[in-house]
């Protein structure tokens, strides 16, 4: 037998088995009536989590799997494992998930999208998930290098995420042209939350949180399940008492040596318009502290990310001070100081240990101190939160005001 004969029998024999895996995730799929697939630029791990808790609450059989902070896989009594990967994280991982699922005869799978490349963003939709509604949070200006150069470049990649002859739920009104082009590409059913509906979350209804909880997201989460028909009222009981992100903003109070620390955990917000709401946000629900400290965890595999942040942290409410960790700060202390941040605000501690981060923050925290953990969860982000959830005692945002 040549080399080239068995060249090709080798390449039939993938071809088969290729076809046989293909055909036995069909068979999975079709045995979870229901698949939510769900994307964005912000949010996703947190609306993955709200539909899972609303259906579950409503009697559905109900796994998700969410790739945000930890990636981890939840079972239909809400219990979660983290997800094992060998050799980083790819897509085809989906296929171990959906098999899953459908192993425990679960009646609903929510799936957060874990794709980046525009073309691996269509594939995971329309090879792997094959979603009866698909979800966008919102198209934001992150992953530029990937999915940009613009915020129109970003929203254009996410419609890729939309399923084929299903329904598609998006949460604001910014690019529905786009989602709407896609949507009516292919055969969708294109469902936009009003404001109305978004204002309807009452203040009583996010107070029901042990965390701060956006209210689009759980307008987005409330309306399928409503199209699921679980109501209201079973929904938001669900979503109250589910465990949530690692990386979900989160505030913990350290008192240091006659120190009063609030250390904010909003890591998990990258783009600048999410990031700009929180620090706001934070300033106003903290009280008054001597000094402001916005640090901000940069990878300089994110360059954009960094420039962004730099440049955008100029126009926010003025920290006292700016405390630079991770890698690649420089991008970001470039950025910032060419729009004018005085560079004596600037501490940079790029590449130290979470003790180390903690010390040099408490060097400027004087007598008390709001502090927000912005830029990258991962990189560090998550032990320095980590560090401070040790130390300290988370506060409940359902009393304290």
């Amino acid at each position: 037998m040549t080399n080239l004969t068995i060249i090709l029998v080798l390449v039939m024999i993938l071809v088969v088995l290729g076809t046989i895996e293909g055909l036995r995730h069909r068979r999975n799929l079709a045995r979870i009536p229901i698949r939510i697939h769900v994307n964005g630029t912000r949010g996703k791990s947190s609306v993955t989590r709200l539909i899972a808790a609303g259906l579950r609450a409503g009697g559905i059989a109900t796994c998700a799997k969410t790739t945000g902070t930890e990636a981890a896989m939840i079972l239909p009594d809400a219990s979660e494992y983290g997800i094992y990967r060998p050799a980083g994280a790819n897509i085809i991982e989906q296929v171990r998930i959906v098999d899953t699922a459908a192993e425990i005869n679960a009646q609903a799978l929510v799936v957060e999208c874990m794709a980046l490349q525009p073309l691996l963003q269509s594939l995971s939709e329309l090879k792997l998930i094959r979603a009866t509604h698909g979800v966008i949070t919102n198209a934001r200006e992150d992953h530029l290098d990937i999915m940009g150069p613009s915020e129109d470049d970003v929203a254009l990649a996410l419609a890729g995420s939309t399923p084929e002859n299903a329904k598609m739920f998006i949460a604001e009104n910014r690019h529905s042209d786009v989602f709407q082009s896609a949507a009516d590409d292919r055969g969708t059913e294109l469902i936009t939350i009003s404001p109305e509906e978004i204002e309807s979350v009452s203040d009583g209804d996010l107070e029901g949180f042990s965390y701060l909880e956006h209210r689009e997201n759980v307008a987005l989460a409330l309306r399928i399940c409503a199209d699921l028909d679980v109501d209201r009222n079973t929904a938001l009981q669900g979503m109250w008492a589910a465990p949530y992100d690692p990386g979900m903003l989160t505030v913990h109070k350290v008192d240091f040596f006659e120190r009063e620390l609030f250390f904010a955990n909003a890591f998990a917000a990258n783009d600048p318009e999410s990031t700009a709401q929180i620090w706001h946000q934070m300033i106003d629900l903290i009280p008054r502290t001597e000094k402001r400290i916005a640090l901000f965890n940069c990878r300089i595999d994110r360059p954009d990310r960094s420039r962004q942040l730099g440049e955008a942290c100029i126009e926010w409410a003025p920290a006292d001070h700016y405390v630079l960790m991770g890698s690649g700060t420089y991008l970001f202390a470039r950025a910032a100081t060419a729009r004018g941040l005085d560079v004596r605000k600037l501490v940079i501690v790029e590449n130290q240990k979470p003790d180390e981060i903690f010390e040099a923050i408490v060097e400027y925290a004087a007598r008390s101190a709001t502090i927000v953990g912005m830029g990258n969860i991962h990189g560090g982000g998550h032990d320095l939160a980590r560090l401070f959830r040790n130390r300290g005692t988370q506060k409940d945002l359902r009393t304290w005001t």
